[in-house]
C-alpha cells in the first residue's frame, strides 16, 4: 500500500529521513550509553529549551513518560495534586475537555471554566474564578488548541494564576518547540508536550517539565502504578536516566536527533518562524481558492488552522480527504462542535514548497 503522503496535521507528523534513520539501531535499557548517553541528555535539552537562562534552569527537571501525550498529562494531573487540593480547568477545546475528563476520572476536586471554542478565555472571568474559589490549588489550560488553531494567551493566564499564588499547569502539547516561550518568565509551574509535535519526533512518549521543588513535594501523590510522575523522575535522577519499566528505546534515540535537528535549523525561534511562515501562505492560499477560515487571523495559531467546510451540498469531507491523499497530502477532519468544518497543519518536515503543492493539488481538481 502507497502511504508516501505529506502528514498535514497536529500529529504525528513527518518527520525527516535522518529522524527515522535514528530507529535503525537497538538499545539495551539497562546500558550507560543510552541511559546517560541519551536519556539524560535529552532531558537537559529539554530543559535548556524550556528557560532560557541558566541560573533559573536548574529549578526546573524534565520526566520522560511513556505513551501518548494524554498519557503524559494524565501522569502530571494525577501526580501533582494531592487529595485535598483543587483544580480550575481554563477550557474551550477538546484538549482542555479532556483535562476535565481526566480530573472526574480520578476523582480530583474540578471546577470547570468553560468557554466556547471559538472564543479566547477571559482574563477577567478568571479572576473572578480564582477569587470566588479560594480552594483552588492548580490551574490547568491549553496552550494551543488545535480543535480550533486557536492560541490561548499563557503568558498572561499564568501571571494573574501566580498573582494568586495557584500552581501553573500548562498543556502545552502541540506549541513546544515550534513557538517560542519561557517557563520561568512566564511562571509556568509545569509544562506537558510530547515527542511527535513540534520537537519532530516520533510518537511513542510525553514529557513534563516542572519545578524540582514540586516534583520533590509530589511524593506519593500519584493515583496510578504506571503513570506516577514522582517515581518516574525520582528513578532518573537516581540511576542516570533509567526508567522504571520498559522505556520506547527507538523512539527516544530519534527523538535525540529531532533535537539536534531543532538546534541545526536554528533553535525555536527559526521553527516559530518557519511554521509562521507556512500558516500565513495556506491561509492566504485558501482564501484565493474561496475558502474561509473559522476563526479570526487574530486567533491563528502557527500550528493548525481550521477551515469552514463548503456550502456545496455536493461536498464530503472523505472524499476530499482521499482525494487530497491520492495526491501525497493529508488533512484532518473537523473537531468543532457547532462549526462543519476540517483542519490542516503546517508543523512537521513541511516548507513553503508543501504548502504550494498541497494548494494546487486543492485548486486543479473539484472534490464535491
Amino acid at each position: 500500500m502507497n502511504n508516501d503522503y505529506l502528514l498535514l496535521t497536529p500529529g504525528p507528523l513527518s518527520t525527516s529521513h535522518t529522524v527515522k534513520e535514528a530507529m535503525l539501531k537497538d538499545w539495551c535499557t539497562w546500558d550507560d550509553e543510552y541511559n546517560q548517553g541519551v536519556v539524560q541528555v535529552i532531558r537537559k535539552q529539554l530543559c535548556e529549551v524550556a528557560v532560557a537562562d541558566p541560573q533559573y534552569r536548574s529549578d526546573y527537571s524534565a520526566t520522560l513518560m511513556q505513551g501518548s501525550g494524554t498519557a503524559s498529562v494524565e501522569a502530571a494531573i494525577g501526580t501533582f495534586i494531592p487529595k485535598s487540593g483543587t483544580l480550575l480547568v481554563i477550557n474551550n477545546g477538546a484538549y482542555g475537555a479532556r483535562i476535565i475528563e481526566i480530573a472526574n476520572y480520578l476523582n480530583i476536586n474540578v471546577i470547570a471554566l468553560n468557554f466556547i471554542e471559538t472564543e479566547l478565555p477571559q482574563l477577567e472571568q478568571i479572576s473572578q474564578a480564582l477569587e470566588q474559589h479560594p480552594e483552588i490549588t492548580h490551574v490547568a489550560m491549553v496552550h494551543c488548541e488545535t480543535t480550533t488553531g486557536m492560541l490561548n494567551p499563557a503568558k498572561r493566564v499564568a501571571e494573574l494564576v501566580k498573582h494568586h499564588n495557584k500552581v501553573m499547569i500548562l498543556d502545552a502539547m502541540s506549541s513546544f518547540g515550534g513557538i517560542e516561550m519561557d517557563m520561568h518568565q512566564w511562571q509556568i509551574d509545569i509544562l506537558i508536550s510530547s515527542a511527535n509535535k513540534c520537537i519532530q519526533g516520533v510518537p511513542g512518549f510525553g514529557f513534563v517539565i516542572a519545578k524540582t521543588a514540586l516534583l520533590v513535594a509530589s511524593e506519593g501523590q500519584a493515583r496510578s502504578l504506571s503513570l506516577d510522575l514522582h517515581a518516574q523522575w525520582k528513578t532518573m535522577e537516581n540511576h542516570h536516566g533509567k526508567w522504571r519499566f520498559t522505556s520506547p528505546t527507538h523512539v527516544v534515540r530519534a527523538f535525540a536527533k529531532a533535537l539536534e535537528e531543532l538546534a541545526q535549523e536554528g533553535g525555536v525561534s527559526a521553527r516559530f518562524k518557519r511554521y509562521s511562515e507556512n500558516q500565513k501562505q495556506l491561509v492566504s492560499g485558501m482564501k484565493a481558492l474561496g475558502f474561509e477560515a473559522l476563526l479570526p487571523e487574530v486567533m491563528h495559531s502557527p500550528i493548525i488552522t481550521s477551515f469552514y467546510s463548503p456550502s456545496d451540498e455536493s461536498y464530503e469531507f472523505k472524499r476530499f480527504y482521499e482525494a487530497l491523499k491520492q495526491k501525497g497530502y493529508v488533512i484532518y477532519p473537523g473537531k468543532v462542535s457547532n462549526a462543519d468544518c476540517f483542519r490542516i497543519g503546517n508543523i512537521g518536515e513541511v516548507y513553503a514548497a508543501d504548502i504550494s503543492g498541497l494548494l494546487e493539488a486543492i485548486a486543479q481538481a473539484k472534490y464535491w
